[in-house]
């Protein structure tokens, strides 16, 4: 069904709209320049290496926003193209793509923290325990507001928008759903931070191997405080302030929050792989045999390659 109507008390939303899509136009500018950016050194680090887990886990998160952005720049490049079915689809990719991205940078991260405790069975329980509960709550809030959530095209002053109508109980779930992940983040970062710590306690002549465990948790850092940041912005729009005014500062706010998204899950994400296999190549590099090097990179076979001093 499809809602028309020409009450200039609604213009201050089209107004919004408009902003907003000039902010989701910026987001995707910035994640195909990095793509641009970073290109070369992909092509090396991760394209010309044997298939392995984490090729496939890097290519799927670094492109698998593509086709979601794509759809929404020309949502509002051509917005008499929308129609109920388009504004269903694509909300269902903006509340899932986001489940599965992070699910993916989580098995990575995974990984990473597994190797530190040098390939620990028990810690790599106690990672995929808290790993899947994240997952898993994460994704039955998401099927939850999905449930509750009907969308219909609205045609405001001659411009095609999407609306949806939402249970009044469930209002507050798409914010919410960052918090099992927000703290599995919480987690895997203390649980990064105590090995490192222990480690440089007990290796203190190991320059190396130190290197290669500073390039691990600043990954692990980098990408903790960019979740943190879409998370608390996620939460603090559940402000009355800024649910229920169409002001410009409350446009920029939602503005900022549809940059920072994307460039934590298909920027910084993928860094947590190609950041330790730059630090790997260099070593190699600068090796005359490349042997007695101690250090952790992804390497093929999806696993992690571990010196025999760390």
């Amino acid at each position: 069904m499809t809602f028309v109507s020409n009450d200039p008390a609604l213009w201050p939303t089209i107004d919004g709209e408009r902003v907003m899509s000039y902010f989701m136009v910026a987001s995707s500018t910035a994640v195909v320049y990095d793509l641009a950016l970073t290109f070369a050194q992909e092509f090396e680090l991760v394209w010309r290496q044997r298939s392995s887990l984490m090729n496939v886990l890097y290519i799927s998160v670094r492109y698998g926003g593509i086709p979601l952005y794509v759809g929404i720049v020309l949502s509002n490049i051509a917005p008499g193209s929308v129609t109920d079915v388009g504004c269903a689809a694509l909300h269902s990719a903006q509340s899932w793509i986001p489940v599965i991205i992070n699910a993916m940078l989580g098995v990575i991260m995974m990984t990473r923290i597994y190797a530190m405790y040098r390939r620990s069975k028990k810690m790599l329980i106690i990672l995929v325990i808290l790993l899947l509960a994240a997952t898993l709550a994460t994704a039955v809030m998401t099927a939850i507001v999905n449930i509750d959530v009907s969308w219909e095209e609205l045609i405001l002053s001659g411009i095609s928008r999407c609306f949806d109508y939402t249970n009044p109980a469930a209002v507050r779930l798409p914010h919410e759903t960052l918090i099992p992940t927000l703290v599995w983040q919480m987690l895997a970062l203390c649980l990064a931070l105590w090995i490192v710590i222990k480690h440089f306690c007990e290796v203190r002549q190991m320059p190396t191997a130190g290197g290669s465990f500073m390039v691990l948790i600043k990954g692990h850092v980098v990408d903790f405080v960019g979740f943190a940041a879409v998370s608390c912005f996620s939460i603090g729009s559940l402000s009355p302030t800024l649910m229920d005014a169409s002001s410009p500062a409350s446009n920029v706010y939602f503005g900022i929050l549809q940059i920072i998204q994307p460039i934590q899950m298909f920027v910084l994400g993928p860094r947590l792989i190609l950041d330790i296999r730059e630090y790997h190549a260099k070593l190699v590099a600068s090796s005359d045999e490349g042997t007695g090097m101690s250090t952790i990179a992804f390497q093929e076979r999806g696993q992690v390659s571990t010196g025999d001093g760390v």
